[in-house]
């Protein structure tokens, strides 16, 4: 693996990060529309409320515990986790209006109660989340930006890590997923640099296998299918 440095962009993009990528693909279909208009309203975190002094209250009945995942995609991934504990509450953070609409109607179809979600940017969500309240975040499959121009759009910056390191419980857990190496090397300078977080990799399977219990997401399955190897890193924070 290569291991890209901060360019000055970069540093210069750690103050405040906005949001790149699509917002919309495909036209949707009338009950997806539905679902943005009736049942995304009564799952979305309001970011105009003050921050809760539990963030566990905002399910019903309280979670043991509350996990984050950023750019869910198709949601394949939120869906199996929430259905496969529900004694937890489970965020997430997309803004494609196309990705937003699937995973609702899956919360739909299969009756889940325990996922709250945010439409839009996760920094916006980041600076609302109360300190040390998520035991576990999920990055998978984010954009990689691959050209150098671009690679101050990435979400991995030095301040997203230090936000993701606030929002963390100490021994809670960031995990990344991808399939493109240089997005992996890129990750793990900033991770490894970073005085929050430890790499808890032991041996090459580590990275090379999904953690126990993973369910894949569509994006993996892709790259599985053109050969192209994920690495999968996780940190423990201090």
């Amino acid at each position: 693996m290569t291991s890209p440095m901060p360019d000055a962009d970069e540093r210069k993009s750690d103050v405040k990060r906005a949001f790149f990528g699509r917002r919309k693909g495909r036209p949707l279909r009338p009950h997806q529309s539905d679902l943005l208009a009736t049942l995304l309203p009564r799952l979305a975190i309001d970011l105009n409320a003050a921050r809760p002094g539990d963030l566990r209250a905002l399910f019903s009945p309280l979670a043991g515990e509350v996990r984050l995942e950023i750019g869910f995609g198709g949601g394949e991934h939120l869906l199996a986790a929430a259905a496969a504990d529900p004694g937890a509450g489970f965020i997430g953070c997309e803004a494609f209006v196309n990705g937003m609409a699937k995973v609702l109607a899956g919360v739909e179809a299969q009756q889940i109660a325990n996922v709250r979600l945010h439409f839009g940017d996760a920094v916006e969500l980041l600076h609302w989340l109360p300190d040390g309240s998520i035991t576990r975040v999920d990055l998978l499959y984010p954009d990689p930006w691959p050209k150098r121009r671009h690679w101050k759009r990435r979400f991995v910056q030095d301040a997203s890590v230090a936000a993701i390191a606030r929002i963390l419980q100490p021994g809670g857990q960031f995990r990344f997923a991808t399939d493109i190496a240089d997005y992996a090397a890129w990750t793990l300078v900033r991770m490894l640099r970073s005085p929050d977080f430890v790499w808890t990799a032991e041996r090459a399977d580590d990275w090379r296998k999904p953690w126990p219990g993973h369910a894949g997401t569509r994006y993996e399955k892709k790259a599985l299918r053109e050969r192209r190897a994920p690495c999968y890193l996780a940190f423990r924070r201090r």
